[in-house]
């Protein structure tokens, strides 16, 4: 069984995290941790302008969440692929995931606030209704 997570810096993203470290270890699994770096668009319109360096705002935004996510992938006890991407984080993860021919995605549920999920959408929710496999959304508060 291959399991992929998708993750950002966010509690909901860490709890999918644990619980996909969880599952791929009682299965044996092979596990994918991706994070896709995305600038949205609605940031730069506020910013009125596209940053001078987008390279070195991509690689802090990849920082933030490998430093918030690498202590959960150091303590796990089985193998674990670390996968970079660039692109909106739904259509990476699925697209990711169905390259490598997954059977389950696992995903955090609502990692935004509700004022971002309004203009950026919900990222579990449109994995959900594009991914060939079967996805968990992980909720928890």
């Amino acid at each position: 069984m291959t399991i992929v997570v998708g993750i950002d810096e966010s509690e909901p993203s860490l709890r999918g995290l644990r619980k996909a470290i969880e599952m791929a270890t009682a299965l044996k699994s092979e596990l994918h941790v991706i994070h896709a770096v995305h600038i949205p668009g609605t940031l730069l319109a506020v910013l009125n302008q596209v940053p001078a360096d987008i390279v070195q705002l991509e690689n802090a935004q990849r920082d933030s969440v490998w430093a918030v996510a690498d202590p959960l992938l150091k303590a796990a006890s089985i193998e674990i692929k670390r996968v970079d991407l660039n692109g909106y984080p739904a259509d990476a993860v699925v697209e990711y995931a169905e390259g490598i021919g997954a059977d389950l995605i696992v995903i955090g549920s609502r990692g935004r606030g509700e004022l971002a999920a309004l203009f950026l959408g919900s990222t579990s929710h449109r994995i959900l209704h594009l991914a060939h496999c079967d996805v968990l959304v992980v909720k928890g508060g």
